[in-house]
């Protein structure tokens, strides 16, 4: 039986948000919230946080959930998942984002139920619908996804390009090609090993981008469309809205 490890990946020293996975969400660390979320999981086996700094490490503890230290300087979340693994047995590695405090576990199933369906397969993310603001937001990754449902291309960039401006304009010929990409990842274990043993590519620099590294080494990348939506905390602010939609849900 395969086994998957849930690994989140938390610094404290975030750039636009110092201390940000210790942030105060209704008076509860942001971490734990995403570490409840991760347990609701039906295909999790274990749930780790991969940190740099013992607080965070003891806020998981209060969750009853391994942590791991791992080096400060590491350049990316996904380096950190695979600092936190490369020594253990597991088949599959999920890297659940630590700033997603209102994250489900239905939606990190749906990144792991394709692996486990085909161990052909080198990774999974996840794209929601493509709304007509995001088209030339160059925040908003933009998937290309194949007939078989794998990832074509990434860009901030509008894409597909087209001479015809109708098409151009129209949103709904648009969402049958593209979606907006959401930056979560399952791998297989052998996989993220190769990714992150591979210096980055020179389409991940240019887009600053690094599933664009995947690509380019020929890994199939499926991509699973959801209207399932988690809200990420990327400034201070964002926890306001966070805490308004847990009251609403309340």
């Amino acid at each position: 039986m395969s086994r998957v490890i849930g690994v989140i990946p938390a610094r404290l020293g975030a750039t636009r948000f110092p201390g940000k996975p210790l942030a105060l969400i209704q008076g509860i660390e942001m971490i734990r919230w995403v570490i409840r979320g991760a347990k609701a999981s039906k295909l999790l086996n274990e749930i780790v946080v991969a940190t740099d700094d013992e607080k965070i490490g003891q806020a998981a503890k209060k969750e009853n959930v391994r942590w791991m230290m791992t080096d400060s300087s590491l350049p990316s979340g996904t380096d950190r998942i695979y600092a936190a693994t490369k020594n253990e047995a597991w088949d599959y590695v999920i890297n659940i984002q630590g700033d997603e405090p209102l994250i489900k576990g239905s939606l990190i199933d749906s990144l792991v139920a394709p692996l486990l369906a085909d161990p052909s397969l080198e990774m999974s993310t996840l794209s929601g619908p493509l709304l007509i603001e995001d088209v030339n937001n160059l925040n908003a990754v933009k998937v290309l996804i194949n007939l078989k449902s794998d990832a074509i291309y990434f860009s901030r960039f509008p894409i597909p390009f087209s001479r015809e401006p109708a098409q151009v304009s129209s949103l709904e010929q648009l969402q049958q090609t593209v979606g907006k990409h959401i930056g979560m990842y399952g791998y297989r274990s052998d996989f993220l090993k190769l990714f992150c043993e591979t210096p980055p590519s020179q389409l991940e620099k240019l887009e600053s981008l690094e599933q664009l590294r995947a690509l380019e080494l020929g890994a199939r990348i499926r991509v699973v469309t959801t209207g399932e939506v988690s809200v990420g905390v990327d400034v201070p602010d964002d926890i306001s809205r966070v805490e308004r939609i847990l009251a609403e849900k309340l």
